[in-house]
């Protein structure tokens, strides 16, 4: 069995409630998202004197810390890694939207989502009985998306 098959099992193992499955519909991304956005917004230093075009605002940190996750996810599965990039590219466009919409700085929204995500997050688990994965080991904190990854993937009938 693959890797990431035993990894999807062993994650799915502590999420059967259909209550806690639904939270983290909501959570899971809610989270990833606001740690895009907390790296985001770390101030880039020598990152700031590339000049890209349109592109500059994508040199940050955020960028470069999700093109070090992709090297994990596709050691992986290359499907699910690729699924992951267009999520993660994704992030970080709302970061750009938001960080020029937004009342407060972007840092402080991704704080408060953080936090409102992961009681949810800790609700869904006090339902279903078990504790987070990732307590056992920290890798299951970038499983849980891609276990939502490949839940599209089987729905639009896409290998991973």
């Amino acid at each position: 069995m693959r890797r990431i098959d035993q990894l999807l099992i062993e994650y799915g193992a502590s999420h059967k409630n259909d209550t806690n499955k639904t939270i983290h519909w909501i959570c899971v991304p809610v989270i990833f998202f606001s740690i895009v956005g907390l790296i985001w917004s770390i101030p880039s230093g020598p990152l700031e004197t590339i000049e890209a075009g349109s592109l500059t605002p994508y040199i940050n940190w955020a960028t470069l810390i999700l093109l070090l996750v992709s090297i994990y996810y596709f050691s992986l599965s290359v499907p699910l890694a690729i699924g992951m990039l267009v999520f993660g590219a994704l992030c970080l466009f709302l970061c750009n939207l938001l960080e020029s919409i937004l009342p407060i700085p972007l840092w402080m929204f991704s704080i408060g989502i953080f936090i409102l995500a992961w009681i949810g997050q800790f609700i869904g688990h006090n339902i279903e009985g078990k504790k987070p994965s990732f307590l056992k080991d920290l890798q299951f904190l970038l499983i849980g998306p891609a276990w939502l990854m490949h839940f599209i993937f089987k729905k639009l009938n896409i290998s991973y």
